[in-house]
């Protein structure tokens, strides 16, 4: 198959420069987190609020997302990417100035509405652009970048957090340069295809891609929100707190750019099941650690797994959507993934409360094996059936 148009290279790497972004935009304060809980514990309930500075960021994704999905399709992919990003500057940066928690959450969520536009215009426009091999690479390589952003930011966020707990704030104004470029290399896709009419129920099957991306993604933000106060633990601090949970990203470089040709190899619930079995054995691992660096070989597992199933979750609802609903599909899997980092403190937190933070992390593992099991089990019983 050919590409359906043909994207500059500048456009290309605009919208690769603006992947990271988006991994980025809730973890570049999880070093900050143990500063910051003692820099409110006056406040009431500011153990959890700390906790939901760096997820109320996913929650206001998950709420604006299906609203971008509607623009996207409406108003265009573009207006939309440059709107994001000029809102993701101005309501990131503005951390650096704010010393009331709620009104710290407040810009919080400002900036989930600015990931939810960039995130949904940014898969919209790789799909429109490429088909078969070519998108499945593309979006590997999206995925490839957004990690390695990740790998790059949070150990600076590390360093920047040991002068205060504000500094790390001004990452974000490195969304204004990408803005920059989107507004001189970015063209509008041209849709030649009419609106679909009806067709307003979305397909069971890409519901359960929603809900999978809920739940991989619940799971794995407990490392960005639970590991700083487990590492606080073994007497690590900012630094180290950064580099640690940049490891997880690491991997997901290497997942993201071996996704292509492991799609070549497997159906995409094979690579699903292989993602969570990953997933599985490196948060068993975190959960049965004693030293820092088991910590990070169970890191190192979990984010090669989300490397593999992010990009193969996204590859999934590209090949189900009409070019017309394009953008409001996509949403749906930005919303999924953002609500399950939302959830996840509050899901966890119990859980932790009850049995610790490293107990919860072994038992996690133990389901998301179970789970990978038996997602393997019923894979082979209707062998033969699942398309390529």
């Amino acid at each position: 198959m050919t590409d359906t148009l043909a994207p500059t290279r500048r456009a290309r790497g605009t919208v690769l420069a603006a992947a990271p972004l988006t991994i980025m935009a809730a973890a570049i304060i999880a070093p900050s987190l143990p500063a910051m809980r003692e820099d409110f514990a006056d406040t009431p309930g500011s153990g959890l609020l700390v906790r939901l500075a760096l997820t109320v960021t996913s929650l206001a994704i998950a709420i604006s997302a299906p609203l971008s999905g509607i623009v996207a399709d409406r108003v265009g992919r573009r207006p939309l990417l440059l709107t994001g990003l000029g809102l993701y500057a101005v309501s990131g940066t503005a951390g650096f100035f704010v010393d009331d928690l709620y009104l710290l959450l407040i810009t919080r969520a400002g900036l989930g509405l600015a990931v939810g536009g960039i995130m949904t215009a940014v898969s919209t426009l790789i799909t429109d652009w490429f088909t078969g091999e070519r998108r499945a690479s593309f979006l590997g390589l999206q995925q490839a970048f957004a990690s390695l952003g990740g790998v790059v930011f949070l150990p600076l966020a590390g360093l920047l957090a040991t002068v205060s707990w504000h500094a790390p704030f001004w990452i974000y104004s490195v969304s204004a340069i990408v803005a920059v470029f989107a507004i001189v290399s970015l063209r509008e896709p041209e849709r030649n295809r009419p609106a679909v009419s009806g067709g307003g129920r979305l397909p069971a099957r890409v519901v359960g891609v929603y809900v999978l991306a809920l739940v991989v993604t619940l799971v794995f933000y407990m490392a960005p929100t639970q590991l700083p106060f487990l590492l606080a633990g073994f007497g690590s601090g900012p630094v180290v707190v950064g580099a640690v949970v940049a490891g997880s990203t690491l991997t997901g470089v290497v997942g993201a750019l071996a996704f292509p040709r492991l799609r070549r190899r497997l159906g995409p619930t094979a690579i699903t099941t292989v993602s969570v079995a990953l997933m599985g054995v490196g948060w068993l691992v975190i959960g049965t650690a004693g030293t820092v660096a088991q910590v990070v070989a169970g890191l190192l597992a979990g984010g090669l797994g989300v490397g593999f199933v992010v990009p193969n979750l996204n590859l999934r609802l590209a090949e189900a959507a009409d070019p017309a609903r394009r953008g409001r599909v996509l949403s749906g899997l930005v919303t999924g993934i953002f609500l399950g980092q939302f959830l996840s403190p509050l899901v966890v937190q119990p859980l932790v409360q009850g049995i610790g933070i490293a107990d919860a992390f072994t038992w996690t593992g133990i389901a998301l094996g179970a789970g990978a099991a038996l997602a393997a089990l019923l894979t082979n019983r209707n062998n033969g059936k699942e398309t390529r």
